[in-house]
């Protein structure tokens, strides 16, 4: 075993007491777990962790529960299976080999009974919590007051989008505002485009905890779908696997959003809670695409958000009803083919910082569009055949240029071209082709 990977693994034996979390002025530093006091969790909760873990496998070795709840050896794993041995709880059934990370360890028929009353309150398995404490503090730390972009790092972000000035003005000062904004105008016109763009410009990484401790209870944070690892070489010198370092997370719903969606998500069978999209979205982004299709009214939607917003507090609520207080750092983006002033009243629409409108292209910037999509899929442009487009399909047709068309136009007349094995060619023909099955006739 490499000597790098087996200091990370054991831990350092205890020396002295636990300092305060590590916390600089750019960003959050995991603390080096050096004893049980330093998880910031109870020895008790540990405990019943390595039993429900030994449990689930009958029999396993300490590296094994080692890796299922991301905490060193020396110092706390150690200590804990020492006590739970002498508690007749477990035994070593193996133990033949000079490292101790060998060891097998077996459950007696006490530690069983044990543990299904433990399952019984808790059936959480997996990476030790972090405390509720040092996770605020790890989104403070890495808040998004810290991201800013220049008016540089948008014309490269957006090099390849055909965006008018006005709008291109707004979007730089929303996203450095880490607040809120929204995006409304015709459907087609890039809303979704844009702001998945403005999120992957926050870059940089943060650490985020496999779960959260509140009192006893547990909730999992970190979601792969969501949250995505970088390469452990960029996490700096850290001996607490409980946190991982990811991208800043981006966080996208729908039409299939509802209110309970947004608070703590209790597992009736595993007994612990999963953290809502908003909990998730700390130091990152939260987009709501298709605001005012949600099964849930936008009134009483966007009433949940008013203090989250104004205050960048949030409150959920546990299964006993006690109220937590927890960090909201997102730059929340709604994106909706509604008009605003339908959806939501003034009091709401003065608490979103940015309202920014993203109207249809312009003759010229439609032009520049299908430019750029002809480029890209090898498909000589023609001037003539783009102005054919609005000045008579169009009208015809009675639709209106959007920023999309070019896209799905062309797409069209690939198909066409590759099922007729011909080369794809921008022409009157093709676009009536491609018009006439994109949009509906009524």
């Amino acid at each position: 075993m490499p000597d790098v990977f087996r200091d990370r693994l054991l831990g350092q034996r205890p020396a002295g007491p636990p300092p305060p979390p590590v916390a600089g002025p750019s960003r959050f530093q995991p603390r080096r777990i050096r004893s049980i006091e330093y998880t910031g969790v109870t020895e008790a909760f540990l405990s019943e962790l390595v039993l429900k873990a030994l449990y689930l496998r009958g029999q396993a070795t300490a590296y094994d529960l080692v890796e299922t709840i991301k905490l060193p050896f020396y110092g706390v794993v150690e200590d804990l299976l020492r006590d739970l041995t002498n508690q007749e709880l477990c035994f070593i059934s193996r133990g033949d080999s000079m490292s101790p990370l060998s060891y097998s360890y077996s459950i007696t028929a006490n530690g069983q009974t044990r543990a299904t009353e433990v399952a019984n309150r808790n059936a959480y398995v997996g990476p030790a919590p972090v405390p509720l404490e040092e996770y605020c503090q790890a989104v403070a730390v890495q808040a998004l007051e810290s991201v800013h972009v220049s008016e540089d790092d948008m014309k490269a972000a957006f090099r390849n989008m055909a965006i008018d000035q006005e709008i291109f003005g707004q979007l730089g000062p929303a996203i450095n505002s880490a607040r809120s904004m929204f995006l409304f105008g015709p459907p087609g016109n890039g809303k979704t485009a844009i702001a998945e763009t403005l999120v992957r410009m926050q870059g940089g990484a943060v650490y985020v905890p496999h779960a959260v401790a509140v009192g006893s209870e547990v909730v999992r944070v970190y979601d792969p779908v969501h949250h995505l690892p970088v390469s452990r070489e960029l996490s700096g010198d850290h001996d607490d696997p409980r946190w991982i370092l990811t991208k800043r997370p981006v966080v996208t719903v729908g039409g299939e959003l509802t209110l309970p969606m947004l608070d703590l998500i209790y597992n009736d069978h595993a007994k612990f809670y999963e953290a809502p999209f908003q909990f998730k979205a700390n130091n990152g982004a939260f987009f709501i695409d298709d605001f005012g299709r949600q099964q849930v009214s936008p009134h009483d939607l966007l009433n949940r958000w008013i203090v989250p917003l104004e205050k960048r507090i949030d409150f959920l609520t546990l299964r006993t009803g006690q109220k937590i207080e927890v960090p909201f750092d997102t730059l929340v983006m709604f994106s909706t083919n509604l008009e605003p002033r339908d959806l939501v009243d003034e009091a709401f629409l003065r608490r979103i910082r940015y309202k920014i409108e993203i109207k249809s292209p312009t003759p010229a910037q439609f032009k520049e569009i299908f430019q750029r999509v002809c480029a890209a899929k090898g498909i000589k442009y023609d001037d003539a055949v783009v102005d054919y487009l609005p000045n008579e399909k169009y009208s015809a047709l009675d639709v209106h240029p959007r920023a999309v068309h070019p896209r799905d136009l062309l797409e069209q007349v690939v198909d066409y071209s590759s099922y007729r094995q011909i080369e794809p060619m921008l022409t009157r023909e093709t676009m009536d082709i491609s018009c006439h099955n994109y949009f509906v006739h009524l």
